[in-house]
């Protein structure tokens, strides 16, 4: 939606090569109305990056990616930067979105509103309502079109597992999303991709099992993760705040 604004098209003339998971992308190829856009577009993109100052991503990262990465990425490629910041703040970002949200759902109550919260810009993916809307009315008409979506690879990027939930581009039909394939994953992107996709998949097992090694596992395993000696630590203060939510660790439950 950006890019069509940027450059005076409509979303529905714009192609992105897209690859990754849910907060963990990259935009690897732009084509508009056909043409192969990319070599312009990142190139200004780095040029921006070379003469901005704050938390932007590095220019030289960005350039050997030869891709856009998504906004969450920064935690992991500019992370002692971003604790840095966090730890600065007066409030957490939790903290921060609670009180928005707590504002939103009173704005929600009024029957009358018929805008969009300006609130709704700080809370973060304010264009979401407008994706989902389009994503929803797609499905309902078998449109054909195409969207970012979360669903099955089934084999759309080569050098990840079928059965896994992958972020891609995708054809929506009326039974739902057919991933469109795709050119494998560089080395770059499909290693923290595969660590992170292990971290979820040991995640999963943990909660639907209450397996406590692999929730040990998966926090390891995570890049972001505590290190081996505080796993223990931040595994049982993660259950103990969150008791009423998974029972299923608990052998009295």
């Amino acid at each position: 939606m950006e890019i069509a604004h940027r450059v005076g098209v409509s979303r529905e003339e714009v192609e992105l090569d897209y690859v990754g998971l849910n907060h963990l992308s990259w935009v690897r190829g732009v084509r508009v109305r056909g043409q192969d856009v990319t070599e312009a577009m990142l190139s200004a993109y780095v040029e921006t990056l070379e003469h901005r100052e704050g938390n932007g991503f590095d220019p030289h990262v960005v350039r050997a990616l030869r891709a856009w990465p998504n906004y969450y990425l920064r935690y992991y490629y500019h992370t002692p930067r971003i604790l840095e910041e966090q730890r600065a703040a007066e409030r957490t970002r939790a903290e921060e979105v609670t009180e928005i949200e707590r504002e939103l759902l009173a704005l929600y109550r009024d029957p009358t509103l018929t805008h969009k919260p300006e609130v709704l810009e700080k809370r973060g993916g304010a264009c979401y309502s407008e994706a989902a809307a389009a994503l929803m009315a797609d499905l309902f008409n078998d449109a054909g079109t195409v969207h970012v979506v979360n669903t099955r690879n089934d084999g759309a990027i080569p050098n990840l597992p079928h059965d896994v939930v992958v972020e891609i581009s995708g054809r929506i039909t009326r039974s739902g999303p057919e991933p469109i394939p795709t050119a494998p994953m560089a080395p770059a992107m499909w290693g923290l991709t595969s660590v992170v996709k292990a971290y979820e998949l040991l995640t999963v097992e943990a909660a639907v099992h209450g397996d406590r090694d692999a929730a040990r596992l998966a926090l390891l395993t995570h890049p972001l993760g505590p290190d081996a000696d505080r796993v223990e630590t931040v595994l049982e203060d993660m259950l103990r705040t969150n008791r009423r939510w998974p029972p299923q660790f608990f052998s009295e439950a």
